[in-house]
Protein backbone atom coordinates (compact mmCIF):
# COMPACT_ATOMS: atom_id res chain seq x y z
CA UNK A 1 0.00 0.00 0.00
CA UNK A 2 1.31 3.33 -0.55
CA UNK A 3 -0.06 6.78 0.76
CA UNK A 4 -0.12 10.20 -0.43
CA UNK A 5 1.49 12.77 1.90
CA UNK A 6 -1.23 15.17 3.92
CA UNK A 7 -1.94 18.51 2.56
CA UNK A 8 -0.43 21.15 5.46
CA UNK A 9 -3.44 23.36 5.49
CA UNK A 10 -6.74 20.76 5.66
CA UNK A 11 -7.76 21.19 9.19
CA UNK A 12 -12.07 20.82 8.79
CA UNK A 13 -13.11 17.81 8.25
CA UNK A 14 -15.75 18.69 6.45
CA UNK A 15 -18.15 21.76 5.98
CA UNK A 16 -21.69 23.50 4.52
CA UNK A 17 -21.09 26.97 3.32
CA UNK A 18 -24.17 29.11 3.08
CA UNK A 19 -24.02 31.92 1.09
CA UNK A 20 -26.26 34.25 2.62
CA UNK A 21 -26.53 36.76 -0.47
CA UNK A 22 -27.83 33.28 -2.39
CA UNK A 23 -30.85 33.39 0.15
CA UNK A 24 -31.74 37.16 0.19
CA UNK A 25 -31.34 37.25 -3.91
CA UNK A 26 -34.07 34.18 -3.70
CA UNK A 27 -36.13 36.05 -1.50
CA UNK A 28 -36.41 39.06 -3.48
CA UNK A 29 -36.86 36.78 -6.76
CA UNK A 30 -39.87 34.73 -4.50
CA UNK A 31 -41.17 38.66 -3.47
CA UNK A 32 -41.59 39.57 -7.21
CA UNK A 33 -43.17 36.12 -7.98
CA UNK A 34 -45.74 36.96 -5.09
CA UNK A 35 -46.93 39.87 -7.10
CA UNK A 36 -48.08 42.02 -3.96
CA UNK A 37 -48.69 38.96 -1.52
CA UNK A 38 -46.49 39.25 1.95
CA UNK A 39 -43.73 36.56 1.84
CA UNK A 40 -43.58 33.93 4.96
CA UNK A 41 -39.84 33.16 4.84
CA UNK A 42 -40.27 29.22 6.12
CA UNK A 43 -37.63 28.11 8.31
CA UNK A 44 -38.38 25.09 9.84
CA UNK A 45 -36.30 21.86 10.92
CA UNK A 46 -33.01 24.53 11.10
CA UNK A 47 -34.14 26.07 8.13
CA UNK A 48 -34.16 23.04 6.21
CA UNK A 49 -31.01 22.01 7.76
CA UNK A 50 -29.19 26.11 6.72
CA UNK A 51 -29.99 27.51 10.14
CA UNK A 52 -32.46 29.02 11.55
CA UNK A 53 -31.86 32.25 12.97
CA UNK A 54 -29.14 33.47 10.39
CA UNK A 55 -31.53 32.61 7.55
CA UNK A 56 -34.59 33.86 9.42
CA UNK A 57 -32.61 37.33 9.75
CA UNK A 58 -31.38 37.27 6.51
CA UNK A 59 -35.05 36.85 5.24
CA UNK A 60 -36.31 39.88 6.97
CA UNK A 61 -33.69 41.72 5.60
CA UNK A 62 -34.70 40.77 2.18
CA UNK A 63 -37.97 41.96 2.27
CA UNK A 64 -39.59 38.67 4.26
CA UNK A 65 -42.42 39.77 6.26
CA UNK A 66 -43.27 37.00 8.17
CA UNK A 67 -42.05 33.52 9.46
CA UNK A 68 -42.45 30.01 9.87
CA UNK A 69 -41.79 26.97 11.77
CA UNK A 70 -43.58 23.79 12.36
CA UNK A 71 -43.51 23.66 15.91
CA UNK A 72 -43.65 26.01 18.99
CA UNK A 73 -39.79 25.87 20.10
CA UNK A 74 -38.65 26.52 16.95
CA UNK A 75 -40.79 29.98 17.21
CA UNK A 76 -39.88 30.34 20.42
CA UNK A 77 -35.81 29.76 19.95
CA UNK A 78 -36.59 32.68 17.21
CA UNK A 79 -38.10 35.45 19.14
CA UNK A 80 -35.19 34.56 21.77
CA UNK A 81 -32.61 35.53 19.28
CA UNK A 82 -34.75 38.97 19.23
CA UNK A 83 -36.09 38.62 15.67
CA UNK A 84 -38.53 41.15 15.27
CA UNK A 85 -42.24 40.69 13.26
CA UNK A 86 -44.91 37.71 12.90
CA UNK A 87 -43.84 34.54 13.25
CA UNK A 88 -46.13 30.93 12.77
CA UNK A 89 -46.23 27.98 13.85
CA UNK A 90 -48.27 25.45 12.97
CA UNK A 91 -48.09 22.00 14.06
CA UNK A 92 -48.99 21.42 17.74
CA UNK A 93 -49.83 18.92 20.61
CA UNK A 94 -52.16 18.42 23.33
CA UNK A 95 -50.24 20.10 26.30
CA UNK A 96 -47.87 22.25 23.83
CA UNK A 97 -46.00 25.39 25.39
CA UNK A 98 -49.27 27.82 24.20
CA UNK A 99 -49.01 30.48 27.26
CA UNK A 100 -44.91 31.17 26.09
CA UNK A 101 -46.34 31.32 22.40
CA UNK A 102 -49.00 33.78 23.59
CA UNK A 103 -46.63 35.83 25.81
CA UNK A 104 -43.66 36.06 23.08
CA UNK A 105 -46.55 37.33 20.74
CA UNK A 106 -45.96 34.49 18.59
CA UNK A 107 -49.11 33.05 16.21
CA UNK A 108 -50.45 29.88 16.60
CA UNK A 109 -52.50 27.50 14.00
CA UNK A 110 -55.61 25.30 15.44
CA UNK A 111 -56.75 22.91 13.35
CA UNK A 112 -59.09 21.39 15.53
CA UNK A 113 -61.47 21.77 18.97
CA UNK A 114 -59.43 20.59 21.60
CA UNK A 115 -56.48 23.04 20.45
CA UNK A 116 -59.28 26.02 20.39
CA UNK A 117 -59.82 24.42 24.08
CA UNK A 118 -56.31 24.83 25.13
CA UNK A 119 -55.34 28.44 23.42
CA UNK A 120 -58.14 29.61 25.33
CA UNK A 121 -57.06 28.44 28.54
CA UNK A 122 -53.57 29.14 28.10
CA UNK A 123 -54.79 33.39 26.77
CA UNK A 124 -56.56 33.08 30.32
CA UNK A 125 -53.68 32.79 31.98
CA UNK A 126 -51.40 35.11 30.15
CA UNK A 127 -54.02 37.79 30.84
CA UNK A 128 -53.68 38.42 26.47
CA UNK A 129 -55.17 37.19 23.70
CA UNK A 130 -54.09 34.75 21.39
CA UNK A 131 -53.25 34.97 17.84
CA UNK A 132 -54.70 32.29 16.00
CA UNK A 133 -54.97 31.02 12.21
CA UNK A 134 -57.70 28.14 11.81
CA UNK A 135 -56.40 25.88 9.46
CA UNK A 136 -58.36 24.24 6.72
CA UNK A 137 -58.24 20.64 5.50
CA UNK A 138 -59.16 21.13 1.82
CA UNK A 139 -57.85 17.44 0.79
CA UNK A 140 -54.32 17.05 2.28
CA UNK A 141 -55.72 14.84 4.89
CA UNK A 142 -53.18 15.63 7.68
CA UNK A 143 -53.57 18.23 10.01
CA UNK A 144 -56.73 20.93 9.87
CA UNK A 145 -60.30 21.10 10.18
CA UNK A 146 -62.22 19.24 7.22
CA UNK A 147 -65.02 20.95 5.48
CA UNK A 148 -68.84 21.10 6.89
CA UNK A 149 -70.29 20.41 10.12
CA UNK A 150 -66.22 20.40 11.58
CA UNK A 151 -65.37 23.64 10.37
CA UNK A 152 -68.96 25.36 10.84
CA UNK A 153 -68.19 24.42 14.44
CA UNK A 154 -64.80 25.66 14.59
CA UNK A 155 -65.63 29.02 13.54
CA UNK A 156 -68.14 29.46 15.83
CA UNK A 157 -66.29 28.43 18.63
CA UNK A 158 -63.05 30.76 17.71
CA UNK A 159 -65.47 33.86 16.95
CA UNK A 160 -67.19 33.11 20.51
CA UNK A 161 -63.54 33.42 21.84
CA UNK A 162 -62.86 36.05 19.75
CA UNK A 163 -65.70 37.90 21.31
CA UNK A 164 -64.69 37.25 25.03
CA UNK A 165 -61.26 38.57 23.80
CA UNK A 166 -59.38 35.59 24.63
CA UNK A 167 -58.64 35.14 20.70
CA UNK A 168 -57.86 37.06 17.67
CA UNK A 169 -58.39 35.27 14.24
CA UNK A 170 -55.89 36.51 12.35
CA UNK A 171 -55.83 34.10 9.72
CA UNK A 172 -57.30 31.27 7.53
CA UNK A 173 -54.79 28.71 6.03
CA UNK A 174 -54.50 25.39 3.95
CA UNK A 175 -52.12 23.48 2.50
CA UNK A 176 -51.61 21.84 -1.10
CA UNK A 177 -51.08 18.37 -1.48
CA UNK A 178 -49.67 17.97 -5.19
CA UNK A 179 -48.95 21.59 -6.20
CA UNK A 180 -45.50 20.28 -7.19
CA UNK A 181 -46.93 18.49 -9.84
CA UNK A 182 -48.40 20.82 -12.73
CA UNK A 183 -51.61 20.05 -13.88
CA UNK A 184 -52.54 17.94 -10.96
CA UNK A 185 -56.88 17.17 -10.51
CA UNK A 186 -56.05 18.32 -6.61
CA UNK A 187 -55.22 21.77 -7.08
CA UNK A 188 -58.08 23.12 -8.44
CA UNK A 189 -60.22 20.71 -5.94
CA UNK A 190 -58.31 22.18 -3.28
CA UNK A 191 -58.35 25.75 -4.20
CA UNK A 192 -61.94 25.85 -4.61
CA UNK A 193 -62.29 24.09 -1.30
CA UNK A 194 -60.12 26.38 0.30
CA UNK A 195 -62.41 29.07 -1.24
CA UNK A 196 -65.47 28.05 -0.11
CA UNK A 197 -64.71 27.73 3.26
CA UNK A 198 -62.64 30.59 3.47
CA UNK A 199 -65.62 32.56 2.28
CA UNK A 200 -68.01 30.47 4.86
CA UNK A 201 -65.76 32.19 7.95
CA UNK A 202 -66.04 35.38 6.53
CA UNK A 203 -69.85 35.62 6.12
CA UNK A 204 -69.89 34.18 9.52
CA UNK A 205 -68.08 37.41 10.65
CA UNK A 206 -64.28 36.26 10.84
CA UNK A 207 -61.56 39.01 8.98
CA UNK A 208 -58.65 37.72 8.87
CA UNK A 209 -55.16 39.81 8.07
CA UNK A 210 -53.81 37.09 6.09
CA UNK A 211 -55.27 34.31 4.06
CA UNK A 212 -52.39 31.57 2.80
CA UNK A 213 -52.28 28.27 1.14
CA UNK A 214 -49.36 28.70 -1.65
CA UNK A 215 -45.92 26.56 -0.68
CA UNK A 216 -43.47 27.24 -2.29
CA UNK A 217 -44.27 25.70 -5.87
CA UNK A 218 -47.40 27.68 -5.58
CA UNK A 219 -45.53 30.84 -5.61
CA UNK A 220 -43.74 29.59 -8.27
CA UNK A 221 -45.89 28.17 -10.78
CA UNK A 222 -49.86 29.26 -9.33
CA UNK A 223 -50.32 32.94 -9.09
CA UNK A 224 -53.96 32.52 -8.62
CA UNK A 225 -53.30 30.77 -5.34
CA UNK A 226 -51.30 33.78 -3.82
CA UNK A 227 -54.26 35.48 -1.66
CA UNK A 228 -52.96 37.77 0.59
CA UNK A 229 -49.35 35.91 1.79
CA UNK A 230 -47.49 33.00 0.36
CA UNK A 231 -45.23 30.88 2.23
CA UNK A 232 -41.94 29.92 0.57
CA UNK A 233 -39.83 27.37 1.99
CA UNK A 234 -37.45 24.98 -0.12
CA UNK A 235 -37.15 27.35 -2.84
CA UNK A 236 -36.09 30.29 -0.74
CA UNK A 237 -32.96 28.22 0.08
CA UNK A 238 -32.35 27.85 -3.88
CA UNK A 239 -33.54 23.57 -4.31
CA UNK A 240 -36.34 22.78 -6.46
CA UNK A 241 -39.82 22.37 -5.39
CA UNK A 242 -40.53 19.78 -7.29
CA UNK A 243 -38.76 18.25 -10.64
CA UNK A 244 -41.76 18.39 -12.68
CA UNK A 245 -41.74 22.48 -12.38
CA UNK A 246 -38.14 22.94 -13.06
CA UNK A 247 -34.86 23.99 -12.23
CA UNK A 248 -33.93 26.47 -9.57
CA UNK A 249 -32.51 28.37 -12.45
CA UNK A 250 -35.55 28.77 -14.12
CA UNK A 251 -36.91 30.40 -11.39
CA UNK A 252 -34.14 32.80 -10.64
CA UNK A 253 -33.22 31.38 -7.47
CA UNK A 254 -29.56 30.06 -6.90
CA UNK A 255 -28.75 26.91 -4.20
CA UNK A 256 -27.36 27.94 -1.17
CA UNK A 257 -26.16 25.25 0.76
CA UNK A 258 -22.23 24.20 -0.89
CA UNK A 259 -21.16 20.91 1.10
CA UNK A 260 -17.88 19.54 1.24
CA UNK A 261 -14.99 17.62 3.28
CA UNK A 262 -11.70 16.49 2.71
CA UNK A 263 -9.90 13.40 2.15
CA UNK A 264 -8.88 11.41 4.72
CA UNK A 265 -6.94 8.95 3.29
CA UNK A 266 -5.63 8.28 -0.41
CA UNK A 267 -4.07 4.88 -1.07
CA UNK A 268 -3.69 2.33 -3.29
CA UNK A 269 -5.11 -1.19 -4.14
CA UNK A 270 -5.22 -4.25 -5.95
CA UNK A 271 -8.38 -5.01 -8.45
CA UNK A 272 -10.43 -7.86 -6.72
CA UNK A 273 -10.05 -5.39 -3.14
CA UNK A 274 -13.48 -5.09 -1.40
CA UNK A 275 -14.26 -1.92 -0.26
CA UNK A 276 -16.89 -0.93 3.08
CA UNK A 277 -19.29 -3.02 4.69
CA UNK A 278 -20.43 -5.96 2.99
CA UNK A 279 -17.80 -5.70 0.14
CA UNK A 280 -21.10 -4.25 -2.34
CA UNK A 281 -17.76 -2.98 -4.41
CA UNK A 282 -15.31 -4.46 -5.74
CA UNK A 283 -12.21 -2.88 -7.40
CA UNK A 284 -12.24 -4.11 -11.29
CA UNK A 285 -8.61 -3.61 -11.76
CA UNK A 286 -5.57 -1.82 -9.40
CA UNK A 287 -6.43 1.78 -8.51
CA UNK A 288 -6.36 4.11 -5.52
CA UNK A 289 -9.14 4.88 -3.10
CA UNK A 290 -10.35 8.24 -1.30
CA UNK A 291 -11.29 8.22 2.17
CA UNK A 292 -14.31 10.99 2.84
CA UNK A 293 -14.74 11.35 6.58
CA UNK A 294 -18.68 12.22 6.52
CA UNK A 295 -21.16 9.13 6.92
CA UNK A 296 -24.78 9.01 7.65
CA UNK A 297 -24.50 9.83 11.27
CA UNK A 298 -23.31 13.30 9.19
CA UNK A 299 -26.46 12.97 7.25
CA UNK A 300 -25.77 11.27 4.26
CA UNK A 301 -28.13 8.93 2.85
CA UNK A 302 -27.42 5.74 3.37
CA UNK A 303 -29.13 4.89 -0.47
CA UNK A 304 -26.03 7.33 -1.59
CA UNK A 305 -24.28 3.87 -1.79
CA UNK A 306 -22.60 3.29 -4.58
CA UNK A 307 -24.39 5.90 -6.68
CA UNK A 308 -24.10 9.84 -5.87
CA UNK A 309 -21.58 11.74 -7.08
CA UNK A 310 -18.49 13.55 -4.91
CA UNK A 311 -16.13 16.14 -6.93
CA UNK A 312 -12.81 15.12 -6.53
CA UNK A 313 -9.98 17.13 -7.74
CA UNK A 314 -11.87 18.10 -11.03
CA UNK A 315 -13.60 15.10 -11.55
CA UNK A 316 -16.44 13.34 -10.53
CA UNK A 317 -16.64 10.40 -8.89
CA UNK A 318 -19.03 7.73 -7.33
CA UNK A 319 -19.18 6.18 -3.70
CA UNK A 320 -18.03 2.77 -3.84
CA UNK A 321 -19.61 0.72 -1.90
CA UNK A 322 -21.94 1.08 1.31
CA UNK A 323 -21.82 4.82 2.84
CA UNK A 324 -21.00 4.23 6.91
CA UNK A 325 -21.88 5.90 9.97
CA UNK A 326 -18.79 8.28 9.62
CA UNK A 327 -17.41 8.01 6.38
CA UNK A 328 -17.47 6.24 2.66
CA UNK A 329 -15.26 6.16 -0.15
CA UNK A 330 -14.70 6.64 -3.60
CA UNK A 331 -12.44 5.11 -6.46
CA UNK A 332 -10.10 7.53 -7.54
CA UNK A 333 -9.15 5.41 -10.65
CA UNK A 334 -5.73 5.34 -10.16
CA UNK A 335 -5.36 9.45 -9.61
CA UNK A 336 -3.69 10.60 -6.40
CA UNK A 337 -4.81 13.80 -4.94
CA UNK A 338 -3.19 14.71 -1.50
CA UNK A 339 -4.87 13.97 1.38
CA UNK A 340 -6.69 16.69 2.56
CA UNK A 341 -7.94 17.55 -0.83
CA UNK A 342 -11.18 19.02 -1.06
CA UNK A 343 -14.33 16.45 -1.69
CA UNK A 344 -17.08 18.49 -2.96
CA UNK A 345 -20.61 16.47 -2.41
CA UNK A 346 -23.00 19.13 -3.79
CA UNK A 347 -23.84 23.08 -4.46
CA UNK A 348 -24.30 25.15 -6.90
CA UNK A 349 -22.63 23.55 -9.68
CA UNK A 350 -20.46 26.23 -10.73
CA UNK A 351 -17.68 24.26 -10.58
CA UNK A 352 -18.78 20.95 -12.00
CA UNK A 353 -20.16 19.30 -8.67
CA UNK A 354 -23.47 17.87 -8.40
CA UNK A 355 -26.35 19.61 -6.81
CA UNK A 356 -28.32 18.50 -4.63
CA UNK A 357 -31.15 17.59 -7.13
CA UNK A 358 -28.45 15.21 -8.69
CA UNK A 359 -27.98 13.62 -5.48
CA UNK A 360 -31.85 13.35 -4.94
CA UNK A 361 -32.09 11.33 -8.04
CA UNK A 362 -29.17 9.34 -7.70
CA UNK A 363 -30.54 8.02 -3.81
CA UNK A 364 -33.85 7.89 -5.25
CA UNK A 365 -34.80 10.69 -2.89
CA UNK A 366 -36.10 14.46 -3.30
CA UNK A 367 -33.62 17.08 -2.35
CA UNK A 368 -35.55 18.58 0.55
CA UNK A 369 -34.03 15.28 2.56
CA UNK A 370 -30.49 16.11 1.05
CA UNK A 371 -30.22 19.60 2.64
CA UNK A 372 -32.43 18.88 5.92
CA UNK A 373 -30.79 15.88 6.94
CA UNK A 374 -27.21 17.48 7.23
CA UNK A 375 -26.47 16.68 11.01
CA UNK A 376 -24.82 18.99 13.43
CA UNK A 377 -21.28 17.38 13.64
CA UNK A 378 -21.18 19.20 10.38
CA UNK A 379 -20.71 23.47 11.21
CA UNK A 380 -22.65 25.35 9.05
CA UNK A 381 -20.04 28.50 8.21
CA UNK A 382 -21.57 31.76 6.64
CA UNK A 383 -20.68 33.64 3.85
CA UNK A 384 -21.91 37.35 2.68
CA UNK A 385 -24.11 38.01 5.48
CA UNK A 386 -25.82 41.70 5.30
CA UNK A 387 -24.66 44.21 7.30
Amino acid sequence: MSETAAAPTATVRARAEIDLSALRANVQALRARAQGAAVMAVVKSDAYGHGAVPCASEALAAGASWLGTTTAEEALELRAAGLPGRILCWLWVPGGPWRQAIEADIDVSLGGMWALREVVEAARAAGHPARVHLKADTGLGRNGCGPGEDWAELVAAALRAEAEGLVRIVGLFSHFACADVPGHPSIAAQLAQFREMTAYAEEQGVRPEVRHIANSAATLTLPETHFDMVRTGIAMYGVSAGPELGTPEDFGLRPVMSFSAVLALVKRVPGGHGVSYGHHYVTPGETTLGLVPVGYGDGIPRHASGSCPVLVDGKLRTIAGRVAMDMFVVDLGGDEPTVGSEAMLFGPGDRGESTAEDWARAADTIAYEIVTRIGTRVPRVYLNASA
